[in-house]
């Protein structure tokens, strides 16, 4: 169960946003704003105490608050994100974990490692890394060690496709996990139950557990209701604006 959530309110500048999809338009901030209200509203309801963070111009995807950490029950793990505009988002999060984390259970991931946490899923005691272009073998390495070192396990999964791995797989507790696109047969996922995402609706697979509840991306009804039927109540939330720059519903929260 999580306790406590982070989040980063969106700036300005999100407009100007790391993207690969272009052709969406850029974000529409106003827009970004009351999506960014209502996934607050919905993870408060979900029994967690969210702790806002206010927003970052300097940073313009600084919103997608879950890259530049990992949060355990026993360890934090400052990351170093491999997008070269977002690295110093680290910094302004450390003062914030050590609201939350001993000096001595504070890790960080080392040049020339990169990790950022959307490559990051946890699956009880164990980890599974997604090494992308933003996530190198380096980070994955050190990653693991640290993991190690406080009876945690972790292994890497190959992306050959998608931006992070949880853009198309994520683990909704009960041994159900959502997964599109190449997630769909890979090996390391044969153990649970797949809930499989049409291609038409790979954003989809980006829901959030939290508490028992399930929080999906609205707009994407047949995941919608391959949830409702896995047993779970869910929050439909909009996030729209943060498609737009690559980023959904666990990009914009760090839960522990």
């Amino acid at each position: 169960m999580f306790q406590n959530v982070i989040v980063r309110r969106p700036c300005k500048a999100m407009i100007q946003g790391i993207t690969s999809a272009p052709e969406l338009g850029a974000p529409d901030y106003e827009l970004a704003l009351k999506q960014h209200d209502a996934y607050i509203e919905a993870l408060s309801s979900c029994g967690v105490k969210v702790t806002i963070l206010p927003a970052l111009e300097e940073f313009p995807d600084s919103c997608f608050v879950e890259d530049p950490a990992v949060l355990t029950e026993k360890c934090a793990i400052i990351t170093n994100p491999g997008a070269p505009s977002r690295t110093q988002e680290t910094i302004a999060m450390i003062p914030v974990i050590k609201e939350f984390y001993k000096e001595e259970q504070i890790e960080y991931i080392k040049a020339p490692g990169t990790l950022e946490g959307g490559d990051v899923m946890m699956v009880g005691n164990h980890f599974y890394v997604g090494r992308s272009a933003r996530t190198n073998e380096e980070g994955i390495g050190q990653f693991i060690a640290i993991l190690n070192k406080y009876g945690y396990t972790g292994s890497e999964v190959p992306l050959d496709e998608v931006l992070h791995l949880k853009t198309g797989v994520n683990y909704i507790e009960n041994n159900n996990m959502l997964v599109s696109g190449e997630f769909v047969s890979k090996s390391d996922f044969a153990a649970f139950n797949k809930i499989i995402v049409p291609e038409e609706e790979a954003y989809g697979a980006n829901c959030i557990w939290v508490n028992g509840t399930v929080i999906v991306p609205k707009g994407y009804p047949a995941v919608h209701d391959a949830v409702l039927k896995a047993g779970y109540q869910t929050i439909l939330v909009d996030t729209s604006e943060y498609r737009k720059l690559d980023g959904g519903l666990s990009c914009l929260s760090l839960r522990f």
